[in-house]
């Protein structure tokens, strides 16, 4: 059986959920960000179990087809900009599309309109995210984080960071403020 979480944005996650389950009695088959593959299936009764445990933890089992797909969109944009070292050079749309074999205009009406912000916004919004990460570990130059996260340029990197944090990226860092968000709230 196949269970569908929502807020599951981190490999941590992926433990506590697992963990949880196999606490519950549920023989894990495996845990990927925003789904848990279980052997055998769960009564009414045990679902609302498991959805009430998972909640206490602050996760979500979603059972709603839309709600589901909104949450496969945004694990699927958190592992495209986290997943890899250096971000694959593919648009979002094509990637989306394939990744979760649906339409790409009927997943980008649908977050629009669930999310109130697009499917672009909320994959800037995680690429920003992940370079303030890079930026508190200060492992790695401003070029060397545009080049990881597929920027076409430093300029480009800094203006759009600008635009969402009201910062540079230098500025940013020299705050030392560290200011980031639960890839959940992104």
């Amino acid at each position: 059986m196949l269970l569908r979480i929502k807020n599951m944005v981190c490999d941590r996650c992926v433990m506590v959920v697992r963990a949880e389950l196999e606490r519950y009695g549920c023989r894990v088959l495996s845990v990927r960000l925003g789904e848990a593959e279980i052997e055998g299936e769960l009564s009414p009764e045990q679902k609302t179990e498991v959805a009430a445990r998972l909640e206490m933890l602050g996760f979500e089992l979603l059972e709603d087809r839309r709600a589901r797909l909104i949450e496969a969109v945004k694990s699927a944009v958190i592992e495209l900009v986290r997943g890899a070292e250096v971000m694959p050079d593919v648009r979002l749309s094509d990637y989306l599309q394939q990744r979760l074999k649906v339409d790409y205009r009927q997943l980008s009406t649908l977050f629009s309109e669930t999310e109130g912000r697009t499917i672009e916004r909320y994959f800037i919004a995680q690429k920003i995210e992940r370079v303030k990460e890079l930026l508190v570990y200060d492992e790695l130059s401003l070029g060397e984080i545009a080049f990881r996260l597929g920027y076409s340029s430093v300029a480009h990197l800094s203006a759009q960071f600008k635009q969402i944090t009201g910062l540079t990226p230098s500025r940013y860092k020299l705050s030392g403020s560290g200011r980031r968000r639960s890839l959940d709230t992104v």
